[in-house]
């Protein structure tokens, strides 16, 4: 019950409490501003707070090349959550382990510890802690300088100035021009030679795309020097209690011992079965129509469009602003600058990325291997073999050609992006993705930091725990393509 009466007094302080709290969007209750929460151990104590631990080790069966791989390729030398949880997929694992063995260590336009400096200043833009720590520890091993990791206040001006093309790749590609990159490469004591800039630019859409694999797949961290006695006190600003406990973080003891949390657990089974056979016969149906009759150009072109302008619908996260720590905020310029929807009403009409006039295969790879010798081979292998990794099998069903699905998620990541494909029907997006993997695509793909554990859980319930890191693979590859699109078009159109 109210208690505060129906008085002047009552409505002002309700209106000074809305200025200074927001409410919830799940729970729809008011966080407070600050406070200390203490969090039990998360309930998986493997590479991932999402995944079962057991079923990670089941699933990868790490075999003698892939150990050998690891032995090779790891940088820090051991084996870590990322790789431990990729390594369910062990051929896409071969080619993402030598792409970044090649960014980080070997022959390359940039000294070794920019490159890791330069992958801290890209997980930063994510508030990835993880990513960040990771390459703290490898900048000083390269031999940087320790006082650089005070903040981005003691760097040289050199790296400094990709504090701007950093932010727009993390958060608005679309904005990238031909200035951008004369801006960097103009002559001066600070300037980027087109190879070194190509290498950062890589090292950048790297590790923005690897945050997202990160935070969608629930990593958990190496060691956690917070923790004593088993608890450890976190501090959470203007976050929702709620929003832990479906990280997996606070026990959720409301389902156990309940006959109502069985009954609700066999209806969530019963439901999630149809979705999976709706699914399953809606990809059918599209193969079937696809041979009867094909869409005309002006109907795919209307196609995209709704999609794109659909997209804006599907609203990701609790709270649209974020809280930056401190640890954090030292590596990030305008820490308030994120992603906005390529199709927000009411700005200035961007034009679309027609794919066909810049392609990866007949302009990006070329440029690329140009200007930083091999990485390109890299980077298409691992793109092809992400999008074309396939076991056949969906859930408990085999023999299932996947190919439609699969170009489905790939797809609605670059129209996010603004990125249109001409032969591509738009209209099986909506048909193939329910919503709330909408949702899941669209936080991990543009505001990787708000994924949780309830997002990660609420798709494709049926499916199994390597089927939906697959997806991740799939949405960091798409990601990491769509930034390295519009940045490669930038320094063709300064080259000609």
């Amino acid at each position: 019950m109210n208690r505060l009466g129906s008085g002047t007094v009552g409505s002002a302080t309700a209106a000074s409490a809305a200025g200074q709290y927001r409410v919830c969007g799940n729970c729809r209750k008011v966080p407070r501003q600050e406070k200390r929460v203490q969090v039990s151990p998360p309930l998986t104590r493997g590479p991932s707070a999402f995944i079962p631990e057991n079923e990670v080790m089941q699933a990868n069966g790490l075999d003698e090349r892939t150990n050998l791989l690891v032995e090779e390729y790891s940088t820090s030398g051991r084996l870590d959550n990322i790789t431990q949880v990729m390594s369910i997929h062990t051929q896409y694992l071969e080619s993402f382990l030598r792409s970044q063995f090649y960014m980080l260590r070997m022959d390359g336009p940039l000294p070794l510890p920019y490159r890791h400096y330069i992958a801290i200043m890209a997980a930063a833009r994510h508030q990835c802690s993880y990513l960040i720590n990771m390459h703290v520890d490898e900048f000083l091993k390269t031999g940087g300088i320790a006082e650089w990791l005070n903040g981005l206040e003691y760097i040289p001006q050199r790296l400094k100035n990709l504090n701007e093309i950093n932010k727009l790749l993390a958060h608005r590609p679309w904005l990238i021009t031909k200035e951008h990159i004369q801006k960097l490469v103009k002559t001066g004591e600070n300037n980027w030679s087109l190879p070194e800039l190509v290498h950062a630019v890589v090292l950048l859409a790297h590790y923005h795309a690897l945050a997202s694999f990160v935070f969608g797949s629930g990593i958990n961290p190496e060691r956690d020097p917070d923790t004593s006695n088993g608890v450890r006190l976190i501090a959470v600003n203007n976050f929702c209690v709620c929003d832990l406990a479906n990280d997996n973080n606070i026990e959720n003891a409301s389902l156990t011992s309940s006959n109502f949390g069985n009954v609700m657990v066999f209806l969530q089974i019963a439901d999630s079965l149809s979705e999976l056979e709706a699914l399953m016969e809606r990809m059918k149906r599209l193969q079937e129509d696809k041979e009867d009759e094909e869409a005309s150009q002006e109907e795919m072109a209307t196609r995209f469009e709704k999609e794109k302008k659909e997209s804006l619908l599907v609203i990701s996260g609790a709270f649209d602003d974020e809280i930056v720590s401190t640890d954090v905020s030292r590596y990030i310029e305008d820490p308030g600058f994120g992603y906005k929807d390529f199709a927000r009403r009411g700005e200035d009409h961007l034009p679309t990325f027609r794919a066909q006039d810049y392609t990866w295969e007949n302009h990006g790879f070329s440029l690329v291997n140009r200007l930083y010798s091999d990485i390109g081979h890299l980077l298409d292998e691992k793109f092809r073999m992400v999008y074309n990794l396939t076991y056949n099998t969906m859930a408990t069903h085999e023999d299932v050609d996947t190919t439609t699905l699969r170009r489905a998620l790939f797809n609605y990541v670059h129209c996010m992006y603004g990125i249109r494909y001409d032969d591509y029907d738009y209209g099986e997006v909506n048909q193939l993705l329910e919503r709330s993997l909408k949702v899941y695509i669209k936080t991990v793909t543009c505001y990787p930091e708000r994924t949780t554990k309830r997002m990660y859980d609420s798709y494709w319930r049926q499916f199994k725990h390597s089927e939906k890191v697959h997806v991740n693979l799939l949405l960091m590859e798409a990601r990491m393509q769509a930034e390295l699109l519009y940045a490669l078009r930038a320094i063709t159109r300064h080259l000609t």
